[in-house]
């Protein structure tokens, strides 16, 4: 089969979506041709994320501009150009990873149904991700012409479909006899949207092959990060978290795979089965060829909450490391309660360059009775200044718009921050991501439509928050990192 990926991405920066290189490598190894339309740098697609965030201080300047070149063609033109060219079999955009709503992944599935609705031709659509594993019997209503969706993890389910599809010779009267076989779909039957059982969440990500950055533009790979350029790729050792936060959606997954109950502490029961890592021999050897072959200097760990990967996968990372350096920076996300001595030694024999943890906001009461959130205010006190003891750069990261969240919240909030002193101080919109506690109420409150489109953490709020106007939430956007460097 002939596999056409796209990457919808509206940042216009370097973010390598591990949902491509996954699933580009289970489709390569089993004898599929896999080649990938990449939206990123499309000047009249792009947002300038970076150019935006830069402004308001939340990103160090960079040269980064010097380093990429944007491309002024019409980018429907230019899909409608690849489709012809390379005649796919199977369209294929928007999945789950570790990525989560981080850096877009959420507003993919979106995003790729406007570049592909009216240029379908004759190729399959499929299409995945959060919003379909939220709530497939509403986006299918609202995205009719998706041939087939994928619910929860995908990258095995997209290999079967697309064996199923050559097997019957592309004949999809009979494809939809044979999709009934595969767990894990949605798919019109006669008009009809017809549901397959559930799959079973993957067991250990060593079942996955290598992941596949090769169909990446070379100028992907650069990234601006404190300051400089470096070479980066988005990365994952691990998929699950064991917390189920109500605005998050690893929430959403969570409870696709039954993960329903919790503790009185915010963390789901079970989560040995949820939490999964690829192993430290794989990890060190995935490394150690992406700094081969695409001169890497820096891995963005998108884990959710990378110190709760298994100790002892860590510990031998660690040692492989040791023993022969990698020369490879790591930025990595965790959860402040996770940073003590012991985790110190571990990030510094890791290679971690940074760290960022979410403080959200800065009232404890409103973290646990509101957000379903546990943390102490003094192990997050300490974090800060254990990492900034040990040269670890630390980023905060901060959330204005939450339901029930006024203006003084968020005025205690930069207070907060400005405490702290954290390295880098990110501040993002409030977005209900579909299927949340949080989502559920912010509707309830009428702060948002039932389901929203374009919504973007970093660019944009489509809030009508009764407590903080939108415009007073976009003035915080643009000066949070300024009032909270302020002396």
């Amino acid at each position: 089969m002939n596999v056409l990926f796209i990457n919808p991405s509206k940042w216009g920066r370097g973010i390598t979506p591990i949902w491509i290189a996954s699933h580009s490598a289970v489709l390569k190894k089993n004898g599929h041709q896999v080649e990938l339309f990449d939206a990123t740098f499309y000047n009249e697609w792009h947002d300038n994320e970076i150019g935006y965030n830069t402004k308001n201080n939340q990103y160090k300047p960079s040269k980064y501009d010097e380093y990429i070149k944007y491309n002024n063609l019409n980018i429907f033109d230019e899909l409608k150009k690849k489709i012809r060219e390379f005649k796919p079999d199977i369209i294929f955009w928007s999945a789950l990873s570790s990525h989560i709503h981080g850096e877009g992944e959420y507003v993919n599935f979106q995003y790729g149904y406007e570049l592909v609705n009216k240029l379908k031709g004759n190729s399959l659509l499929i299409s995945g991700g959060l919003q379909v594993t939220a709530d497939v019997e509403t986006i299918s209503k609202k995205y009719p012409l998706i041939d087939i969706f994928i619910r929860g993890e995908s990258e095995l389910i997209l290999k079967e479909i697309a064996e199923k599809y050559s097997e019957v010779q592309k004949n999809k009267k009979i494809l939809n006899d044979e999709l009934k076989k595969i767990n894990g779909i949605s798919f019109f039957n006669n008009e009809k949207l017809e549901t397959t059982k559930k799959q079973n969440i993957y067991k250990t990500l060593d079942d996955l092959p290598n992941y596949d950055y090769s169909l990446f533009d070379d100028q992907i790979f650069f990234r601006a990060y404190n300051g400089e350029v470096l070479r980066a790729i988005d990365y994952e050792m691990s998929r699950g978290c064991l917390y189920s936060c109500s605005y998050c959606v690893e929430t959403v997954i969570q409870r696709y795979y039954d993960f329903n109950e919790t503790t009185p502490s915010g963390a789901i029961k079970g989560a040995n089965s949820y939490l999964r890592s690829k192993s430290a021999k794989k990890i060190y050897q995935e490394l150690s060829s992406y700094k081969r072959d695409f001169g890497i200097q820096l891995v963005r760990c998108q884990d959710t909450n990378f110190l709760t990967l298994n100790r002892k996968v860590l510990l031998e990372l660690a040692s492989f490391i040791k023993e022969k350096p990698l020369g490879l920076k790591l930025y990595i996300e965790t959860r402040p309660e996770g940073i003590n001595e012991k985790t110190i030694t571990l990030l510094k024999d890791l290679g971690v360059d940074g760290v960022g943890m979410g403080l959200e906001l800065s009232g404890e009461d409103f973290r646990s009775s509101k957000l379903n959130r546990f943390v102490d205010q003094d192990k997050i006190i300490n974090a800060f200044k254990l990492l900034r003891k040990n040269k670890i750069n630390s980023s905060a990261y901060n959330i204005i718009g939450l339901p029930d969240q006024d203006e003084k919240s968020i005025l205690d909030t930069i207070e907060f921050n400005k405490f702290l002193k954290p390295n880098n101080i990110t501040v993002a919109f409030y977005t209900p991501y579909l299927g949340t506690d949080e989502q559920k109420k912010s509707i309830s409150k009428k702060y948002f439509n039932e389901y929203e489109k374009n919504l973007d953490p970093q660019i944009r709020s489509l809030s009508k928050h009764s407590l903080v106007s939108l415009e007073k939430l976009e003035y915080y956007k643009n000066n949070f990192v300024r009032l909270a460097r302020e002396k």
